[in-house]
């Protein structure tokens, strides 16, 4: 069995260890960048925030999405009981920790579960493991009568992005649909490509991988991570994927399915340099 990396859209690609390193150096280069602008502009923007939302009554520092869920900016320590107040029971910080103003130890002072997710702001969305733990969060949370406000430092694009995708995934409503009734309640939020593109994709992406991993599956998902025996940062996992690999019957021991899994991934063609060159290693030891 061929095993070949996934590109975002899907497509298989198989390059070189300069190719691989070229990109990886230009990512890093992009995301430092915006993330030095994003620290210049932080307390500048925010201010803007403030003053708008004092003297512009529809300019409000969170909205009510749904009965259980709040959208909205970065809260203050002075908002956490008044949060308490409204009944929420958690809540999901999208904001680096420089642009975090609540520390973890305020919430849950007040019993408030905090989920942080530090995303970079402006270009950036969550990878699809964190909207997943996000969503599910959001979700727990309502089944149990609490409610949860999701925040970035505006509330309008990486948080508005796992409000989307919880829409969607538990409303039944289209990335269009969520994204139209978002802009109903708050018409500031705004999206950035690659968030726009983590919605669209999100319930896709959760499918598979639950189908991936379903015990009555016939294929089980072998990621990157998996292969290379690391855990890789979740920004690197965005979209790339290893190709499926037969599942063993549930009559068959772990240690066989395991060295079944690994014996299918040594057929794989050279011509994917690294992850054959690690797979030979393994096969040696």
């Amino acid at each position: 069995m061929k095993i070949e990396e996934l590109d975002e859209t899907g497509e298989s690609m198989c390059r070189s260890e300069s190719e691989t390193r070229l990109m990886i150096v230009r990512v890093d280069a992009k995301r430092a960048l915006v993330g030095a602008g994003a620290r210049i502009l932080f307390y500048p923007t925010l201010l803007y925030n403030v003053f708008r939302n004092k003297i512009q009554a529809e300019f409000r520092w969170w909205d009510q999405i749904d009965q259980f869920l709040l959208l909205g900016a970065v809260p203050f320590p002075k908002d956490v009981p008044r949060l308490k107040k409204l009944g929420v029971g958690g809540v999901i910080t999208l904001n680096e920790p420089y642009e975090t103003l609540v520390p973890t130890s305020l919430y849950r002072a007040l019993g408030i579960d905090h989920l942080v997710i530090p995303t970079r702001d402006y270009l950036f969305a969550p990878s699809f493991g964190d909207i997943n733990r996000a969503v599910d969060f959001i979700h727990k949370n309502a089944l149990s009568g609490l409610t949860t406000y999701v925040h970035c430092k505006a509330g309008r694009g990486r948080s508005t992005t796992i409000v989307l995708c919880y829409l969607v995934e538990y409303k039944n409503m289209t990335p269009a649909e969520a994204l139209e009734y978002v802009r109903s309640i708050r018409p500031r939020v705004l999206l950035a490509p690659s968030q726009w593109k983590a919605v669209q994709e999100f319930r896709q992406w959760r499918a598979a991988s639950t189908s991936s991993f379903s015990p009555s599956g016939d294929a089980v998902l072998i990621t990157k991570a998996d292969l290379e025996g690391y855990n890789s940062s979740s920004d690197d996992n965005i979209g790339k994927e290893l190709a499926v690999v037969p599942r063993m019957t549930r009559t068959t021991s772990p240690m066989i399915a395991r060295l079944s899994c690994l014996f299918s991934t040594l057929k794989a063609s050279s011509s994917c340099g690294p992850i054959t060159r690690q797979l030979a290693d393994a096969r040696a030891c």
